[in-house]
């Protein structure tokens, strides 16, 4: 706990802006008073539509230019599974913040959805630095991420080749690569990873012919008594109500997430 306060100050000092650390509610949809909300879009560099939530202190002044913060969500949510969440706090503290949806994923652009592609996903967040970069009330010399989960790993894959980017914060940062390739604590052995090879190379000419598409998911869709503490975790953030089915629309796809 120390070391994640210690690099949160050191993240937030990088930024010149004072903070405070008063705790508040963890609620996954909470809403600040103090913040007026805009909803924007705008095109990475592949002409694909990027989504947003833009979240602006009421205490702003016009002709004052402010310091900004991207905001990446996990791996497999959208911007309103706690992306959304760390935009709100941090711009009550005075930065202005943007959730953003990665390409593929919520109410960005993209098809198959779902697809993994982490050189867009990386992508994604130098277009939100495009668009935060280009508003005449942003210090463009001030703007950082916050990436959670695998937005983490992807942040900072973009802040190697985007030096525009000035400071990266991570929360659970996870290493996705790692963890498809080698399974949590690196539980598959060789053989089962050929075996995943095989098995997906074979649905490629499944869904070729027009048959089924087949979805992979670090989380269960459903819970029996022999669940794992870890996969009852994960089900209780990604796929209940509380977290999950309120930013589902009418007739939306239970594997496939959406920010509506």
């Amino acid at each position: 706990m120390r070391r994640i306060l210690l690099l949160l100050v050191t993240f937030l000092t990088s930024l010149g802006i004072s903070f405070s650390f008063a705790q508040t509610d963890a609620d996954n949809f909470y809403k600040s008073d103090l913040l007026n909300t805009e909803k924007v879009s705008f095109s990475n560099q592949y002409k694909m539509k990027v989504s947003g939530n833009l979240f602006l202190p009421k205490s702003m002044k016009e002709g004052d230019k402010y310091p900004a913060i991207i905001v990446g969500h996990p791996m497999g949510a959208v911007k309103e599974q706690s992306a959304n969440l760390y935009a709100t706090k941090m711009a009550e503290r005075g930065y202005v913040t943007l959730s953003i949806d990665l390409s593929f994923w919520g109410e960005s652009e993209g098809e198959p959805r779902n697809a993994v592609l982490p050189e867009v996903y990386a992508e994604t967040f130098s277009a939100a630095m495009d668009f935060l970069g280009t508003r005449p009330f942003i210090d463009r010399n001030r703007i950082g991420v916050i990436g959670i989960c695998g937005s983490g790993s992807f942040a900072i894959s973009a802040a190697k080749i985007d030096p525009r980017l000035k400071a990266i914060a991570t929360v659970s940062m996870y290493d996705m690569g790692t963890a498809n390739r080698n399974g949590l604590k690196r539980a598959l052995t060789l053989e089962q990873r050929k075996q995943i090879l095989v098995e997906a190379a074979n649905q490629r000419y499944v869904e070729f012919i027009g048959g089924k598409t087949k979805y992979t998911s670090g989380t269960v869709h459903e819970l029996t008594k022999e669940s794992t503490p870890i996969e009852r975790e994960f089900y209780e953030f990604y796929r209940t109500w509380k977290s999950r089915c309120r930013l589902t629309p009418v007739g939306g796809k239970k594997l496939t997430p959406s920010s509506k």
